[in-house]
């Protein structure tokens, strides 16, 4: 799957959020979207899973324009893990994951073995299967995520869209679902706020600041003291972990 954008802006009230953005995700990758609080990170992937309209250009999923295609359609083609799940009743985690399949559904369809088989997959993926039978509003934060996640799964997408997932996570928990999703071996797009959590995962970055792309390439090419002072206002180390070859970032004291 190849997910692109065109030129895409944001203005809410007198203040442009995106300032024209054009970014490429292309199968498989996995791409990370960064940069310091108000940049325009969630705004950019609210327009891409289509919670928030852009005042101008072009989203385009397999060079087709989003904008030309229903909703169901491109659920489909792209399932979406956020930050905060705002459920105020008390559903189980099976009503959850079922509800990943309504794309896949006309009104009124019944479930089916092939639905139960799917949802029962996307658990495993996630180590949870013994909780589908628990209430979702008793499970933890990261289990939350995780249960979340498998619902994402159960709409059986070519693309998974991470908007900051993570952060209000404990370190165990941050690790375990960026692993799961590294896995799954589809193409990721995701803001987020730890830069060594990006370096550890992404394949491309973005990055982002005051609504304009400053930066695009692998961690290793990107990630400089220079770019995190100039960005971030923070000065850093960077050190290559000599076992695992992956970038870490050490913040000097303000």
């Amino acid at each position: 799957m190849h997910i692109s954008t065109e030129n895409i802006k944001v203005k809410i009230g007198d203040t442009d959020i995106l300032k024209g953005i054009n970014i490429n995700a292309n199968n498989k990758e996995f791409i990370g979207i960064i940069g310091p609080n108000g940049s325009g990170k969630s705004t950019l992937l609210k327009c891409i899973y289509r919670n928030l309209k852009p005042n101008s250009g072009i989203i385009k999923l397999d060079d087709i324009d989003l904008s030309k295609i229903t909703v169901r359609e491109s659920s489909k083609k792209l399932a979406v893990l956020s930050q905060h799940n705002n459920y105020n009743f008390d559903f189980s985690v099976k009503d959850i994951l079922l509800m990943g399949r309504s794309p896949h559904k006309k009104f009124l369809d019944r479930d089916t073995k092939e639905d139960y088989d799917i949802i029962y997959d996307a658990l495993d993926k996630v180590g949870m299967v013994n909780f589908i039978n628990r209430s979702f509003l008793t499970l933890s934060g990261g289990e939350q995520q995780r249960i979340i996640l498998a619902r994402a799964l159960a709409q059986q997408t070519e693309c998974l869209i991470l908007d900051e997932p993570t952060n209000h996570l404990d370190i165990k928990y941050q690790i375990q679902l960026m692993s799961i999703v590294k896995n799954l071996n589809i193409e990721v797009v995701a803001a987020i706020h730890d830069l060594n959590i990006a370096a550890m995962y992404c394949d491309k970055l973005y990055v982002l600041k005051e609504g304009i792309i400053v930066a695009y390439g692998t961690p290793k090419e990107i990630l400089t003291s220079k770019l995190i002072k100039d960005v971030y206002g923070v000065d850093s180390v960077i050190i290559e972990n000599p076992t695992t070859t992956l970038l870490n970032i050490c913040y000097n004291p303000m």
